[in-house]
């Protein structure tokens, strides 16, 4: 469920006319529900109610500080894969202790903000990187906790570039190894073994690919508490799908009672990373209709949004809604939604059935408040767009839209050039 509803003719986001958001920031602009947010939030962690647990949003999916707030102040933690997120969620006034820092490629000095922060855990990828932290900690005096990321090798059945726990996949250690990993961990001066992760993937709208790799990590546990290695936590990432077309992902409380069955007698403190479906189909992409073009095969309606701004059309080849934002009596076609980036591949939607807009329409694409400006990107020297939130009978901008001069920002003009003006700071 989400809370953008047409009424009186036009949609709108809670009680505010997106038309009159479009009027006051321009197009294009991301628009996100807090009721939405909220809701979505409360709904996932009250299915796990029943057991210890704790929701670490997973920040790649939306970084704005304001959403991360919404989450924060409900008492939940983040998933983190980068020190840029983590100075987020800081800023935003997450409590270091719910913080877990996922990703393959941590660099020494994002392993060193974490371990100055004294986060929750790090989910170690690979032998080495255990390695470099027990070293990085012990430099520092420091101790740390940590979980293996463990690849179960399960098809996740989604798209092949959000898949991650396949055997072929560059993420976690292979269960078959984690074994002899975890007692070879055992050894280390400055690390406490804490929990075991697994993250199969992104995307995922049925539940038996979740239980199948819940299964393989709970007899993991068991073979692990017979070495004497105690499990506290069992991190189960995220990866539960949401509905952009047709599609019928599990509710949260089903997805709940599943797990829930099979972890009874584990007694650990869950984990869950959700993104996707917590900010999917919270936020929009609103963006006005430039031209509109008949050609031999097609015909294209030219928006001044782009993949620049919104990249999993083009990327993942994905499914995003597409409706006017005031209601529009016109005849309806088949044509392609597409932005100004110089690329065949900049489009928004392929051979949709839509109404024959016109200049000047303003368009709503729909179920983009995950994946959406944390991909976006200024390609074509575009300046990348704002982020506004609503609340009621209001809206805030959450992120200003940024300028020329923003993107030059930190360039300079070597001085071989002949040019006195040279910093652009």
């Amino acid at each position: 469920m989400h809370d953008f509803k047409n009424k009186k003719d036009e949609l709108y986001c809670e009680d505010v006319p997106i038309s009159a958001i479009a009027d006051s920031v321009g197009t294009p602009f991301y628009l996100y529900s807090y009721n939405t947010l909220l809701n979505h939030f409360k709904v996932f962690d009250a299915a796990f109610s029943s057991v210890r647990h704790l929701v670490c949003f997973s920040v790649k999916a939306n970084s704005n500080i304001a959403v991360l707030k919404t989450f924060i102040d409900q008492g939940g933690g983040v998933d983190i894969v980068s020190g840029g997120e983590l100075f987020r969620a800081l800023v935003a006034g997450v409590e270091p202790r719910k913080i877990v820092y996922s990703g393959v490629g941590k660099r020494s000095e994002e392993i060193e903000f974490a371990l100055e922060t004294d986060i929750l855990m790090f989910n170690i990828e690979s032998i080495q990187e255990l390695e470099f932290i027990d070293s990085m900690a012990g430099k520092l005096g420091k101790r740390t906790r940590v979980s293996f990321r463990i690849n179960p090798d399960i098809d996740p059945k989604t798209h092949p570039y959000i898949s991650t726990g396949l055997r072929k996949n560059k993420f976690g250690i292979d269960i078959r190894r984690s074994l002899e990993e975890y007692k070879y961990a055992k050894g280390f001066k400055n690390v406490d073994i804490v929990g075991v992760d697994c993250h199969i993937g992104s995307q995922i709208t049925e539940m038996t690919p979740f239980v199948d790799a819940l299964k393989r990590i709970r007899e993991l546990i068991f073979e692990l508490r017979k070495d004497g290695i105690n499990i506290d936590y069992l991190d189960l990432g995220g990866g539960l799908g949401i509905t952009y077309d047709n599609e019928t992902p599990p509710h949260p409380s089903i997805y709940a009672e599943a797990i829930l069955n099979e972890i009874s007698d584990l007694n650990c403190t869950l984990v869950l990373e959700p993104g996707r479906v917590i900010v999917g189909n919270a936020g929009i992409l609103v963006t006005k209709v430039l031209y509109t073009k008949k050609g031999e095969e097609k015909n294209f309606v030219i928006v001044d949004a782009g993949m620049n701004d919104l990249s999993r059309p083009t990327l993942y080849g994905s499914y995003q809604g597409i409706q006017p934002v005031c209601l529009i009596d016109r005849k309806e076609m088949i044509a392609d939604l597409v932005g100004p980036i110089c690329e065949s591949g900049d489009f928004l939607a392929r051979d949709r059935r839509m109404p024959q807009f016109e200049q000047g329409d303003l368009v709503a694409v729909m179920s983009a408040g995950a994946y959406g400006f944390t991909m976006s990107s200024n390609y074509n020297s575009r300046p990348r767009v704002p982020e506004v939130m609503v609340a009621g009978d209001g809206f805030h901008v959450i992120r200003e839209r940024e300028e020329y001069l923003d993107l030059v920002k930190g360039e300079k003009i070597p001085s071989f050039l002949g040019t006195e003006n040279n910093s652009f700071d």
